[in-house]
C-alpha cells in the first residue's frame, strides 16, 4: 500500500529522534514529518535516565571542555557543538517553560526532578509543530527509489514513500541493519558505562561506602593503562561511582577485548601518595604517641575504612601510635594509596544504557548529519559511533546531532529535492 507521499521519515522516537522531528517541522512548515517508533512507549530512555530525573545535559558551557566528555566522536562533534551545544539546550527548554538546574557534579536536571517534565515538553513541542507519531510501527527496510526518495516498509506490510529519512534508533540492532543495507559500515557495538565486578574480602563489608575523590588506574596486558579520578562507590558486587563509570567508557573496547578482566589500582586518598601518607603517620606518631591508632584517624578517609585497614595490618584496638611498626605503617599506606583489585566482569548501571559503536563516522557529513554514501539519508544520536561519559554527555550529543539533522533536512527539503542518487558509494568530492 502506498500513501500520499509524506516528506520526512524519522525512525526512532528517542531523544535524538524527537529533537530532529521538532526541528525539521519548525524549519519547513509545509513538510509532513513522521516520527516512527517500534515500541508503544516513545522516549523510554529519557524516562528512566538519571534515576527517573533525566540528566538532560552537563553544565560544561565551554565547547572545548564539553568535547573532553566523549571517548568516541569528540572530533566529529566540534562542528555540531558550535551550532547547538549546552547553552542552546538550556535555552531551548527554557523557551518552552522548562527550567534546568546544575548540581555540584555538573549534571543538569529539570527543577522538577522528574523526567516526565522533559517528556511532556518534547511531546507538546512535537504536537504543536504537527509531527505525526506512529507507534508500534517497526521498520523492516528502507530502500532508495529509482527516481527520488525512499521506500520505507513497515512490519504490517505497508510501504510508504519519503523524500528524506533520518535514522535515530539508538543502539537498536534494527537501525544498524537498515544502515548496513544502505551501504554503511557498522563499528561493532560494545557496552559502555558499567560498573566493575570485583570479588575481594577487603570490600565485602563496605557496600554503600563512598570516597569523594579516588584515583583509579586500570591495567591491561601489553602495558596498556587508563587513569581517572573522581567519586568512588563500593557496592555489594565491586566498585561503582563516576570514576568507575568514566573509566569504563574510555576503556570500553579494551575491557571488551580482555573479556572484562583487568587489574585495578586504587588510591582512596586521591592526590595523596604513599610517601606522603607514611610521612604523616611518622609525624603523628611523634606528636601523639599515646593515642590509639584505631581511634584516631587523621587522614581524609571514612573512619570505618581506616579502622578496618588498620586491623588488617595487625593493629589491636587498644594499640597506641608508639607501638606501630614500620611494616604496619607501610601496609596501611599501601592499602590506602595503591590497593590492587582484580576486575572479573562488568555490572549494570541502571541510570544510563550506552554502547560504544555504531555507524562509522567517516561515512557521515557532520556539517549536516547527512550520509556521505546515500543522499537524503541522515543519522542522529547513539546510532552513530559516538558515546559520552556519564553526566549528561550522551543526551547532549543526541540534542545536538538531532537538532542539526532536523535543521538540515528542513532546509534541504525547502529548497531542494532528493535526486535519487544511488546509495553505497562515497562522494568523491567530499
Amino acid at each position: 500500500m502506498k500513501d500520499s507521499f509524506p516528506n520526512i521519515a524519522i525512525i526512532g522516537a528517542g531523544a535524538a529522534g524527537y529533537f530532529a522531528a521538532i526541528t525539521a517541522a519548525e524549519s519547513f512548515r509545509r513538510a509532513r514529518v513522521v516520527l516512527i517508533e517500534s515500541s508503544r512507549q516513545p522516549l523510554y530512555k529519557v524516562g528512566i535516565s538519571g534515576g527517573g530525573r533525566c540528566n538532560v545535559t552537563n553544565n560544561n558551557f565551554e565547547i572545548e571542555q564539553l568535547l573532553k566528555g566523549y571517548p568516541r566522536g569528540n572530533k566529529e562533534l566540534i562542528g555540531p557543538f558550535h551550532k547547538f551545544a549546552t547553552r542552546d539546550t538550556v535555552n531551548w527548554f527554557a523557551n518552552r517553560g522548562v527550567k534546568l538546574k546544575a548540581e555540584p557534579d555538573g549534571r543538569m536536571f529539570p527543577v522538577t526532578d522528574s523526567s516526565a517534565t522533559i517528556i511532556e515538553c518534547l511531546q507538546n513541542a512535537a504536537t504543536e509543530v504537527g509531527v505525526n507519531l506512529w507507534l508500534h510501527a517497526r521498520v523492516d527496510s528502507v530502500s532508495p527509489r529509482g527516481d527520488s526518495g525512499f521506500l520505507v516498509a513497515i512490519k504490517d506490510g505497508e510501504t510508504h514513500e519519503f523524500e528524506r529519512v533520518l535514522i535515530a534508533t539508538g543502539s537498536s540492532p534494527s537501525g544498524y541493519k537498515i544502515a548496513q543495507s544502505l551501504g554503511h559500515t557498522i563499528i561493532s557495538p560494545v557496552p559502555s558505562l558499567f560498573t566493575f565486578n570485583i570479588k575481594d574480602d577487603r570490600l565485602r563489608e563496605f557496600g554503600g561506602l563512598s570516597f569523594e575523590n579516588a584515583h583509579l588506574e586500570l591495567s591491561f596486558p601489553e602495558n596498556k593503562k587508563l587513569k581517572w579520578s573522581g567519586p568512588l562507590l563500593i557496592t555489594h558486587w565491586g566498585l561503582s561511582g563516576p570514576a568507575v563509570l568514566k573509566l569504563s567508557a574510555w576503556g570500553a573496547r579494551l575491557l571488551f577485548s580482555s573479556r572484562y578482566q583487568a587489574e585495578l589500582t586504587v588510591n582512596f586518598l586521591g592526590s595523596i601518595n604513599t610517601e606522603e601518607v607514611l610521612q604523616r603517620m611518622r609525624d603523628y606518631r611523634t606528636e601523639f604517641p599515646k593515642r590509639t591508632v584505631i581511634g584516631h584517624n587523621f587522614l581524609p578517609i571514612v573512619k570505618r575504612y581506616w579502622e578496618r585497614t588498620a586491623r588488617r595490618a595487625g593493629i589491636d584496638d587498644d594499640a597506641s601510635w608508639s607501638h606501630i611498626t614500620r611494616e604496619q605503617m607501610q601496609q596501611i599506606a599501601d592499602e590506602l594509596t595503591r590497593a590492587v583489585f582484580k576486575v572479573t566482569g562488568k555490572g549494570e548501571f541502571k541510570e544510563e544504557f550506552v554502547t560504544a559503536g555504531g555507524v562509522k563516522l567517516k561515512e557521515v557529513d557532520f556539517r549536516t548529519m547527512e550520509s556521505r554514501l546515500c543522499p537524503g539519508l541522515y543519522f542522529a544520536g547513539e546510532v552513530l559511533d559516538i558515546d559520552g561519559i556519564t553526566g549528561g554527555y550522551n543526551f547532549q550529543s543526541a540534542w545536538s546531532t538531532g537538532w542539526l539533522a532536523g535543521k538540515s533536512i528542513g532546509i534541504m527539503q525547502e529548497y531542494t529535492k532528493n535526486d535519487g542518487a544511488s546509495c553505497g558509494t562515497e562522494n568523491e568530492d567530499e
